[in-house]
């Protein structure tokens, strides 16, 4: 490999590792002054293509980000996003063993990563505590995928301390494969050392392949997890990492309550800042440098700054993301050059249906690059508010109407608000009418015209029977007049479903810094004074950020509130 090539367009600031894969810089964008981490590799080199295409597969947040895959005749380099962070190595050997609550934070960090790569076929084959990046945040991603594969490949690579019995068998790997590793450094995480601390190949070998999981080293309650997830059986551990998470989430909260995930992650944070001298980020803490809320990096601001010039840009691969520091642009990794993404609806407006006595309103959306995504997104607008009405005239013996309310309008996200009521002749005005009322919300994604409902705003943890429970009693702190108390009539738990189905009796919608829950009391149980019928509460993201997606607040924080239009 010719350690000398440089990335055209790039100022290398300073090596960040080398290996038997090629060499790691952190660089930064001549024009943008954009951070990023190159990976170079030599030509031919085993897996360049593949880890860019596992890469570019997979868009999380606990994942790296692929920017580029760039050929030269010197070699390849793939350009990717910068985590400034500490790798959870070098946490373990300052720190050694991390508390139950942060090990477990580590290990389900890492599973949503997993998850998302076996979601599109791939098994990362590596894992272990060198390819996670800890940030200050104490939040975690995956960032080399470096001997990735498509599920089913038999191979004997990986890193002795965490491959599974399969591995070292030569047999195909599977998304089972890879909750071994994650299992490993729990483990590890727990206790300060791996489950087999051989060193000798031979006797690693059968260790990993013979001896039970040491299962007493652990406290009690998280036995039957490792002992699940280090079954030398591939068939006896979890399918895959999604499935291990839920398993995870209610040992978790069995043993250590609802509020535990919280306390891991702030003991993790605590541990990574301490380390801080050794985030690679520090020495480009300089005016046009772009470091993201989350502590990850944003990709080049303008134009497709990102575009090496002198090289070929190659791989064509859809829907990878470079988001501009701003939030004002996203540019798909594509042969040739970038080409920008759809822009956002440059206006909004109200329209309105009516019939003798009513009338309907839903918002609509103009001026979006693409006629096919406005087409859907309106779609997505207007088909609560047309259930939402068709399901009240079955019922009700007077007019009814709806009312729309944009509560938050930004560059990728649209959040609205409709609500239904009663509209009486003379002399219907009696209580009962005030009683007929109801509040539905929709989210939608103004890039690609999806509607975005609970799964995909919240963690996966959130939709669970603890996670529901531990947003309720958030819920009831913020409750401004008591209403949502066990003694204010609410005895009912909320459950996933009073989220995920269309007429839950708690509605999210968005807000620039805040996200708001309309919450319908009468049907979440209990009996309710007049007074407590329902409310609507306020709860800013950064008393949310371990229960929605972290783009989710980053993304809403750059909103601004907009009027709702006046009705066409």
């Amino acid at each position: 490999m010719n350690d000398t090539w440089r990335v055209s367009g790039f100022t290398e600031v300073r090596p960040l590792g080398a290996g038997a894969q090629g060499r790691v810089v952190l660089a930064r964008h001549e024009t943008a002054g954009t951070p990023v981490a190159i990976k170079y590799l030599p030509p031919g080199g085993p897996g360049a293509p593949q880890e860019a295409l596992m890469l570019a597969s997979v868009d999380d947040p606990h994942v790296a980000r692929l920017y580029q895959l760039v050929e030269s005749p010197h070699g390849m380099a793939i350009v990717m996003e910068a985590v400034d962070g500490v790798s959870l190595k070098e946490i373990l050997g300052r720190h050694g063993a991390l508390g139950p609550e942060a090990a477990l934070a580590v290990l389900k960090g890492s599973l949503l990563g997993l998850a998302a790569a076996h979601a599109v076929g791939v098994v990362h084959r590596d894992y272990k505590p060198a390819n996670v990046v800890v940030q200050a945040d104490g939040l975690s991603k995956l960032i080399d995928f470096g001997i990735a594969a498509p599920a089913g490949r038999g191979s004997a690579a990986g890193t002795p301390r965490y491959m599974a019995p399969e591995q070292w068998r030569g047999e195909p790997a599977g998304p089972a494969t890879d909750v071994y590793a994650a299992t490993c450094v729990f483990f590890e995480c727990a206790t300060g050392g791996p489950p087999y601390p051989e060193t000798e190949r031979a006797p690693l070998m059968a260790q990993h392949l013979t001896a039970p999981p040491p299962v007493e080293r652990v406290p009690e309650p998280l036995r039957p997890l490792l002992a699940h997830g280090l079954a030398k059986r591939a068939a006896d551990r979890p399918a895959g990492a999604a499935e291990f998470v839920v398993e995870l989430e209610a040992t978790a909260a069995a043993a250590y309550g609802p509020d535990w995930e919280a306390r891991g992650v702030r003991a993790l944070a605590g541990a990574a800042v301490a380390l801080a001298m050794l985030f690679p980020l520090g020495a480009l803490a300089a005016p046009g440098t772009a470091v993201a809320a989350g502590g990850g990096v944003a990709g080049a601001a303008g134009g497709g700054a990102l575009g090496a010039a002198a090289t070929k840009v190659t791989l064509a691969v859809a829907a990878t993301a470079v988001v501009t520091a701003g939030g004002a642009g996203v540019y798909a990794v594509q042969q040739g050059e970038p080409e920008p993404a759809p822009w956002r609806p440059v206006s909004l407006s109200i329209g309105t249906a009516s019939r003798p006595g009513e009338e309907f309103q839903f918002v609509t959306v103009g001026g979006h690059r693409d006629p096919a995504v406005q087409r859907r997104i309106n779609a997505v607008l207007r088909a609560p508010a047309d259930r939402l009405t068709r399901s009240f005239r079955t019922g009700a013996a007077f007019p009814v109407g709806t009312t729309a309310t944009v509560t938050m309008h930004g560059s990728e996200l649209l959040s609205v608000r409709y609500d239904v009521s009663p509209r009486p002749e003379p002399g219907m005005e009696g209580n009962w009418v005030k009683n007929f009322y109801a509040v539905r919300t929709v989210v939608v994604d103004l890039v690609t015209g999806r509607a975005l409902g609970p799964r995909e705003l919240f963690r996966p943890a959130v939709l669970t029977d603890a996670g529901a429970g531990a947003l309720l009693d958030r819920l009831r702190r913020l409750s401004a007049n008591g209403c949502l108390s066990e003694t204010g009539g609410l005895q009912a738990r909320l459950t996933p479903r009073d989220l995920t189905r269309e007429d839950a009796p708690v509605q999210v919608m968005l807000a620039p810094g805040h996200m708001d829950f309309f919450v319908d009391i009468r049907t979440l149980g209990g009996d309710v004074s007049e007074a407590c019928r329902s409310e609507t509460i306020e709860m800013p993201y950064a008393r949310l950020a371990d229960l929605v997606i972290p783009r989710l607040a980053e993304q809403a924080a750059g909103a601004r509130p907009v009027p709702t239009p006046v009705p066409s």
